[in-house]
């Protein structure tokens, strides 16, 4: 049976102001922790994942054991990052609102030293800090840890993978030995297990779920394309789930805000988080996301980390991290205070092995999904939309000032030509997108069978038909290829700056030493066939054309340096200088310059 607040020995002034905050029945980490904290001496170590309750777990009962009378730190709160320290000062403030003579302090980075030196002196009861701001302080002399009487480490497993563990044990030799301790931890690394030894006093371990388990109330899913479908992949995702709140994650900053940019020219309320981004523009970005006016976050682990949002509908990884911890940390930030969540994997056939680990480790089984096509991504959205015209609050004395001349100009169309005008007008950029759209999945070359390892048999590019384009796409020949410094990077660079209108998606990629073929969509072949044709790249005009299977492209390159004539060949002449292929730092820079 539910135990009460009450019951657990929660004081009644904290009881009043979190039942005002809807708090109505402890968590189970809750139920563990704070009695041992109000009525036992040992240290405590409890595994949970984000979003179960934890701050309450801990900060219950230290308000309730803080001397208001007392006018020094008694007790601290170690945090990762600048956005949990922000967030657990507010959630304390807001658990001690009949406490008006307690004081907490946030201690972090980014924000003004001398103002929190101040804040110091005039004496507070708890602080809550980022390693390296509390390390600052205590070199200076401003911080007097003497009286501290239990410290808190939230999300230790997070400071470890930020590099916090020798900051962690400095300050820890501050602090009074008899002081009680508490660590908090999604998962339980080795070098967490070291510092309990070194530093507490027989802690007794708690375990919400399973250790190193996702939340039992998220739903795994993976799609599996090739690696230059995942945007299209995730693209889909999105239209697919017209009320989608979601945090897309990324390994490296530069995939952030490319995939970022991206959705954004896509028309998707979007934006990046990475660490690249000022303090100032962070805490911009946070705040529309926090309130729903963005609906997409795209972010690297170390960006979000901290970033405390209760109603996630989907977790996307696009691709899988390297660790079962960093991916626990991601799903766990969905499907949180008893709500469900989507954690989704958009991964290529070679990340199948990292998928079957990560499986082992949560004790979970991920479902395979096919991508959603594009009928169906259409009809959740007609659904969608019928939906919110079913349930959109009409203010009749507000419309019926203009409805009678709107009903002019519309009366001679039947109801249901008004309908099908009201649904092109919502739906015709995304019927023109999607059509001729191809299916994107990964099929194995040869079904599973038994004896049959569970490894990629993709076909090698040596293999393919490099002239033939993949279904529902045209091949695209393009006369620049590695040994002019002619890479990836710079085909799409181009194509979004010279090609007018909406932004084209690229499939594949064959990158050869004279000449490099590439896919788009049909319907943008010709456009981008006319946006390529005399640009020039490191001082050589460009001609690209739509590729014909039959033409040998190898010898074709020879003279592609050649100025296409009016008709669209290369003309005879002299060839333009060739530029070396060893210098690819320099074409680079110069092949900026078309910008």
């Amino acid at each position: 049976m539910t135990k009460t607040f009450e019951q657990l020995g929660v004081s009644e002034p904290l009881r009043r102001a979190i039942e005002e905050m809807g708090f109505e029945t402890p968590m189970p980490v809750q139920e563990m922790v704070i009695p041992h904290l109000l009525n036992e001496d040992g240290d405590v170590v409890a595994l949970a994942q984000t979003g179960t309750g934890k701050t309450a777990a801990f900060g219950l009962p230290v308000l309730q054991r803080t001397d208001t009378h007392v006018n020094a730190p008694q007790a601290l709160i170690i945090a990762p990052t600048r956005e949990l320290c922000l967030q657990i000062s507010s959630d304390l403030a807001d658990f001690s609102k009949y406490m008006p003579s307690l004081k907490v302090l946030p201690v972090y980075g980014g924000s003004s030293i001398e103002s929190q030196i101040r804040s110091l002196r005039q004496g507070v009861q708890i602080i809550v800090a980022t390693p390296g701001r509390l390390i600052d302080l205590i070199n200076r002399g401003v911080v007097n840890l003497t009286e501290v009487h239990t410290v808190i480490l939230d999300e230790a497993d997070e400071m470890l993978n930020m590099g916090f563990v020798d900051d962690i044990n400095d300050i820890l030799t501050h602090v009074p030995d008899n002081r009680k301790m508490l660590m908090f931890s999604a998962t339980m690394p080795k070098e967490i297990a070291r510092i309990a030894q070194r530093f507490m006093n027989n802690p007794q371990e708690f375990v919400v779920g399973v250790k190193n388990s996702g939340a039992e109330n998220v739903r795994h899913i993976y799609y599996m394309v090739h690696a230059r479908d995942k945007y299209l992949a995730l693209k889909r995702i999105a239209d697919d789930n017209p009320n989608i709140y979601a945090i897309v994650f990324c390994r490296t900053r530069k995939e952030t805000q490319e995939i970022a940019d991206w959705l954004i020219q896509d028309g998707y309320n979007a934006d990046s988080l990475h660490g690249e981004l000022s303090q100032q523009q962070r805490d911009m970005v946070m705040k529309k996301f926090r309130d729903h006016v963005l609906r997409i976050l795209v972010a690297t682990d170390v960006a979000a980390r901290g970033l405390d949002v209760s109603d996630l509908t989907h977790v996307i990884n696009y691709g899988l991290p390297d660790d079962v911890a960093t991916y626990t940390h991601r799903s766990g930030r969905t499907g949180r205070a008893g709500k469900t969540g989507i954690s989704i994997a958009i991964i290529h056939s070679r990340e199948r092995g990292k998928l079957r680990d990560i499986e082992k480790r949560i004790g979970k089984t991920f479902e395979r999904k096919d991508v959603p096509t594009p009928d169906h991504i259409i009809e959740k959205q007609l659904y969608n939309l019928a939906d919110r015209l079913e349930r959109v609050q009409v203010d009749d004395d507000q419309i019926s000032r203009y409805f009678t001349g709107v009903e002019r100009k519309l009366g001679w169309l039947s109801q249901q030509d008004l309908l099908k005008r009201i649904l092109s007008l919502e739906f015709n950029r995304l019927l023109d997108y999607y059509k001729d759209a191809p299916k994107i999945d990964y099929i194995d070359e040869k079904p599973a069978g038994r004896g049959r390892k569970d490894k990629d048999k993709t076909i090698s590019p040596k293999e393919k038909d490099r002239r033939t384009a993949d279904r529902g796409m045209a091949r695209i020949y393009v006369n620049a290829g590695k040994s002019d410094g002619f890479f990836a990077g710079n085909l799409i660079d181009i194509l979004n700056h010279t090609v007018s209108g909406q932004r084209v998606d690229v499939g594949r990629i064959d990158l050869m030493p004279g000449y490099s073929l590439f896919d788009v969509k049909k319907s943008d072949a010709r456009r981008v066939v006319e946006a390529l044709t005399g640009h020039e790249f490191v001082g050589n005009k460009l001609y690209a054309e739509i590729a014909d299977p039959e033409k040998d492209y190898t010898h074709a390159s020879r003279r592609k340096k050649e100025a296409p004539s009016g008709d669209g060949a290369p003309r005879a002449g002299k060839p333009a200088r060739r530029k070396p292929a060893g210098n690819y730092d320099k074409f680079i820079k110069k092949g900026k310059k078309h910008k």
